[in-house]
């Protein structure tokens, strides 16, 4: 079975590929370096992106294109909505939202898929996303995909108010999904709480347990990803029969 997974940032990558047991391999690709790591009989390519959904869709496009992935991971640290998120936790999507693709009007957002344009989610495999919330622990609910990192009380308010389901937001996790859905690979996102969504407070920051927190899901996710089928090809998604 081939994952690929995509971070953000080059210590997010590290984090992982640590977890599965590095060093790894150093591939290139295009302008890319996809660092590889083979655990039991899953191969992980580890490829750090760049920070934002454009980033993430570019990097992972560029990885998919006639590669047979098998699933495609959009994996790092993120905002956490509280008390559902806290600091150190986990969240693995149901859904991975666009939540700020749209217009501002006179009477408040409107998501592009009201002005008659496009998509603003994505729903992931609900089997695929149940094995890992319990293999890691992880809360299951939406994670947001911002362009700018909420930093006020009133903004995390209003984006409650548009997604109650959220749990989370990170920068990456749609741009991910729309290269997955353009290539056919099913995508999922899993995130660990760094800090809470809110006013910016760099103090409340936890960078460092949040990295540790996301190295110990990726440990527990190798049997998972091992035990989904006999046939690697049948993932949960994948549209193979």
């Amino acid at each position: 079975m081939r994952i690929l997974v995509v971070t953000a940032v080059a210590a997010e990558r590290d984090a992982v590929a640590g977890a599965l047991g590095g060093p790894p391999a150093r591939i290139p690709l295009a302008s890319y370096v996809l660092h590889r790591v083979t655990s039991g009989a899953v191969t992980f390519d580890l490829l750090a992106a760049g920070v934002g959904p454009a980033a993430a869709a570019a990097a992972t496009a560029a990885a998919l294109a006639g590669s047979g992935y098998d699933l495609a991971v959009s994996a790092g640290i993120g905002g956490g909505f509280l008390p559902m998120a806290p600091v150190g936790s986990l969240v693995v999507a149901d859904e991975l939202v666009a939540a700020d693709l749209g217009a501002e009007t006179a009477d408040g957002f409107v998501p592009v898929t009201e002005l008659g344009f496009g998509t603003v989610a994505h729903r992931t495999d609900a089997a695929l996303v149940a094995r890992i919330a319990e293999a890691t622990g992880a809360r299951t609910g939406a994670v947001l995909t911002v362009s700018t990192v909420t930093g006020s009380a009133l903004r995390a308010a209003e984006l409650r108010g548009r997604h109650p389901d959220a749990l989370a937001e990170a920068m990456e996790g749609f741009g991910v999904a729309e290269a997955g859905a353009a290539a056919g690979c099913p995508v999922v996102e899993l995130r660990a709480i760094s800090n809470p969504v809110g006013p910016r407070d760099r103090a409340q920051w936890r960078i460092g347990e949040a990295l540790a927190a996301l190295a110990r899901a990726f440990e527990r996710l190798v049997p998972v990803l091992e035990g989904l089928a006999p046939d690697p090809r049948r993932l949960p998604g994948s549209g193979v029969q």
